[in-house]
Parts: C-alpha cells; structure tokens; sequence
C-alpha cells in the first residue's frame, strides 16, 4: 500500500488515502491463482542481466550494478533527486480475465512496487527500508480487454537509493517476450531458524530468505500454525514455562519447501518483564579494566563491595562478523591468571553480585549488521557465559548499531541463557536524545529483557533535556533533564541508571562530584534537591547509577562508590 504524503509545517509524515485503503483491501480478498504448466515470467530482462533493455527510468535515475544484486549478476539501482521518485517502469504484456502474481527483490531505502493499467484495481505494495534483500509480493487481475500493463518500481522523495532485482509478472503468457525466465520452483528449505525472544506466551522465530520464496509456514510441533511474507513470526498463545518446537518452511506458486531444522523455545514464567533475575532493585553498576591505563590495577576481588554489577571490559572483535572472544590481559594485571579470574567471579557471585563482559568501548568494532552476525554475536557471548560464568552482557558499542539485527542477537541469547540473564547498556548522551536512534530503538526493542540503560552522562558537551532546553554537562540539571527523556521515552525507571566518570582523571569532560549524583537520584526519585529542573513527577523505581570504573574509583580511594552506592542502596 503506497502511503499518501502529508505536509504539516515543517514536518512530513506517511499517511493513507482512501484510494490506497481501497486498493489495500481489493488487494487483501484478491486470492493469487495457483501456477499452471502454461505460466511463465512475463517480464523481460527481470533480473537487469541486460543493463536496462525493456525499462523506462525517469529523469536518468536508473542505473544497473554488479553489487548488491540478489541473483545473477547484477541489479537495478535507481536515486530519487528532487522531484523526481527515482521510478521504473516496463510495459508488460498480458492476458485479458487473468490472475497474475507481481514480486520483486528490493534492498536501500523507501522502495515501490506496483502496477498500472490492469483494467480491474491498479495495486502496489512498498516497504520504508530493506538493509539487506527483502521480496515484496502482490497480485493483480487483468480486465475483459487488457493486453498489456505497466510494471512500475519507485523510491521516495529525498530518500536514499533503492536497489531492485529479479522482478516477476507471473502467470499465462501474454506474448510479449517473456517467458526466457523460468517460472518459479518449490523453494529450498529454510536455513538459520533461531528463537530471537521469549514472553509467557509466546515466541518469536526469525530465519534466512530462501530464493524465489514468496511466504514462509510456520509449525510449532509438527501443526502449521502461521504463515508470513517475511523472515520472521511470533506465535503467540503458548502456555508459560513451556518448551515447543519450531519449524519453517518456504513456498511459492510452485508448493511447499521440506521443514527447516528444528528449533526448542521455552516460554518465560509469569513474573513481569524486564530481566536481571536477582539484580537489587536499586544498583549500583561499575566496570573493571581488563587493561592498565594509570588506574589502579584491580583483580575481581578487589572491586569494591558497593557495587552490584560488575562489566569486565571489553570483550574482543574475532575474524567472524559478529563474534567476540575475551582475552585476560594476565601481563598487564600483574600475572592476573584465567583460573584465578574465575574463582574471583565465583566469589562475587556467591556474594550476590553480577559480573558481566561488556561488548564494545571507545575502540570496539563489533558489527551485528544481518542474521548469520546476529547469530554470531550470540552464540559467541554464550560461550564466554559458559566458560567464565559471566552473568550477561553490556552493551557498549560507540561506534553505532544496527537495532533489527543486535535486538535479533539479545534476544536469541535470551533464549539460551533463560530469564536470569543480566542486560545492560551504555549508550552515549547523543544515542539517547531520540526513541528514533537507533540505541533507543534497540532498548525498546528489548525491554523485555533489558535490566538497565546506564547512559554516559559525560565526554558530551551540551545536549537537549526532555523540556527541549540545552544542558551542559557538569551539572545536576544535565543529568535529571536528559534522564527524562529515556524516563518518558518507554523504558521503565528500573531500567534507567545514571553513567558518570569516578574521578576527573577517568573522563575528558563531565565529571561530577558524588553529591551532585545523589542530588540527582534525590531530584528523579523523591522531587527534592533539584536544579533548575524539576521532573513533572517522580520516579523512586529509578534502577541506580554506574561509573567507569572501579579501578578509578580505587585510585581515588572508592571515594565515589561509597558515596554514590551508599545513596543508590538507601533509595525506597
């Protein structure tokens, strides 16, 4: 369904005009004809093999590349500019009273895909961005005279270009040429099944798109129970505490694909969402240096007992995208042994904290950016889980992530290590300023997991709070404004703490003194000791705060967690 633009001021936004809401239910009780030996592809040069013989590209938008293409070597790339929507067109010929089944590959930006001329109901169907190869379907039914019809593709003004490849007008053949591309076979089975998450009652499944699928089914226990377009589904209805079994298959106008490989999901208890198992209600996070940078060197067992959640950081990139390894850095701390490292987590544990590794920093490059890294990323941090008894994971990732993919990646995690799983993240002010960004979005997206989002309150500068005033770091209005944002923005407050350096030596800028954190915890939690900003309403279920790191922290006596985890542990 292509969205009609409407302009209000200076804000754009995608609406739906009656026509399209017409064309979108014609479209929904159109039933796609099931394939005859006599159907073939009519569109000629579908797969852009030929450059861009038999398409028509407005304004000179159309290009043909070798890559990103989604089969055979190469695939149209066209750039909206201006005015012009970057669309696409071939003049397709058809039969009259006929049922045909319109579908393209698409990757980029905003992408259309449609058709005109048909004599019955013109339909279309679009998606705001693909980042990797997704398939867009519809079907249409030609008129008592219709010969011929218009295949279009089209981008949207001011959007990014689209990449489109392997087009399909399938059904009888019109005469017009076509037919050169085979018709559709019965897919291949599905690779990749993976649980991506968890609730009381229901599942979510995700896999890898299968060549010349047009929808996926979905068996829990041997029973379809769904089918989808997309590469992914969440069967709902299932009974808490209970393990199901999942399979998926591909089709097209040809049948139905063999099942993919079985996976095991078990819903979570009853209990609320958000997960950290045993985590207090008000913590107080730090992270330990696997590394000597001036700071005190700390073993495990030298961290302070203030705090409740301990990040090892920093877990390593490997040669596989997506996966992280760990490596105790034994020179640098002092002949610091694996074995000892171990027992010392053991320790804590037995103590009643969290030691987790932390994914990322200044210099991490971890990249979750499709499914088989996504898949990586979480099989591998589960490794590091098993073998050093880690009990999650942080996510500190500076230098941007991809929230579909690493929501995908948290989430499969989830699924192994169960609902006791510690999840934090540490997102810079910048990545918090919008639900839009795509830190926030990834936050959201697993707040049914999430424990904690300890936002960097510091290395900043200035930045908007929740009342759109600027803020400058340093200041306890910069803390409880910018606060706010993640506050009314859809976290729960037990999953919002408060990131500071613990010296003037562990940050380039934004250190406060412990006072001026626990005024700030006092100002969101209780309404006193503010600033200039004071909250519409309190928030005494705030999770606590966090600093880097406890190794600073011991250079400066453990002057700020005895201050600030005295504070965060006597909050109601």
């Amino acid at each position: 369904m292509e969205p009609v633009l409407k302009r209000r001021g200076r804000r754009t936004r995608l609406g739906y005009g009656a026509g399209a809401v017409t064309a979108a239910l014609a479209l929904t009780l159109t039933a796609v004809g099931q394939a005859s030996a006599a159907d073939v592809n009519n569109a000629r040069n579908a797969g852009f093999e030929s450059g861009l013989s038999d398409w028509t590209c407005s304004a000179n938008s159309g290009t043909t590349v070798a890559s990103p293409a989604h089969g055979g070597s190469a695939a149209l790339k066209a750039t909206p500019a201006g005015q012009d929507n970057a669309r696409c067109s071939q003049t397709v010929k058809v039969k009259p009273n006929s049922s045909y089944s319109l579908s393209a590959w698409v990757q980029g930006g905003y992408t259309y895909l449609g058709v005109t001329g048909t004599g019955t109901t013109d339909v279309s169907t679009w998606t705001p961005d693909a980042p990797s190869w997704k398939q867009l379907s519809t079907s249409f039914t030609t008129g008592a005279s219709t010969t011929s019809v218009t295949v279009y593709t089209h981008g949207w003004y001011g959007q990014a270009a689209y990449f489109a490849d392997d087009v399909s007008v399938f059904g009888p053949d019109g005469g017009g040429g076509g037919g050169t591309d085979p018709g559709p076979t019965v897919p291949a089975a599905p690779a990749g099944l993976s649980v991506t998450g968890t609730t009381s009652s229901s599942a979510s499944l995700s896999w890898n798109a299968v060549s010349g699928a047009t929808g996926y089914s979905v068996y829990r226990d041997g029973t379809k129970v769904t089918a989808v377009t997309g590469t992914s589904a969440t069967v709902t209805g299932l009974a808490a505490s209970t393990s199901y079994s999942f399979q998926v298959t591909a089709t097209n106008a040809a049948g139905e694909s063999p099942k993919s490989g079985a996976v095991t999901a078990r819903t979570a208890g009853t209990g609320g969402g958000g997960g950290g198992g045993s985590v207090p209600k008000h913590a107080l996070t730090g992270y330990w240096q696997n590394f000597n940078n001036g700071a005190a060197v700390q073993r495990i067992s030298d961290v302070s007992a203030q705090y409740d959640i301990i990040a090892v950081s920093f877990a390593d990139a490997t040669g596989t995208p997506g996966a992280v390894t760990f490596n105790l850095d034994s020179a640098g701390l002092n002949g610091y042994t694996v074995d000892q490292f171990k027992a010392d987590i053991k320790a804590k544990q037995a103590a009643g904290k969290k030691v987790i590794i932390s994914v990322g920093g200044e210099k991490g490059t971890i990249s979750v950016n499709d499914s088989a890294s996504a898949t990586n990323f979480a099989n591998s941090v589960w490794s590091l889980m098993q073998t050093y008894g880690f009990d999650g994971v942080d996510i500190d990732l500076e230098n941007g992530l991809n929230p579909t993919y690493m929501s995908q990646a948290l989430h499969a995690l989830s699924a192994k290590a169960g609902p006791n799983m510690v999840l934090t993240m540490a997102p810079q002010t910048i990545d918090m300023q919008s639900t839009s960004g795509s830190y926030f979005q990834t936050a959201l997206n697993v707040k049914d997991i999430l424990t904690v989002v300890n936002m960097q309150y510091y290395n900043s500068g200035a930045m908007l709070g929740c009342d759109g005033k600027v803020y400058s770091q340093g200041t306890v209005d910069f803390l409880t404004a910018l606060a706010c944002i993640q506050l009314e923005g859809g976290l729960a407050p037990s999953q919002v703490g408060l990131g500071l350096p613990a010296s003037t030596r562990a940050a380039g800028g934004g250190y406060v003194a412990p006072s001026v954190v626990n005024n700030a915890l006092d100002c969101l939690t209780k309404a006193v000791n503010c600033g200039s900003f004071k909250p519409s309403r309190t928030y005494p279920d705030l999770r606590g705060a966090m600093t880097w790191s406890t190794n600073w922290d011991a250079t400066a006596g453990n002057a700020w967690s005895n201050a600030v985890g005295a504070k965060v542990h006597a909050l109601p």
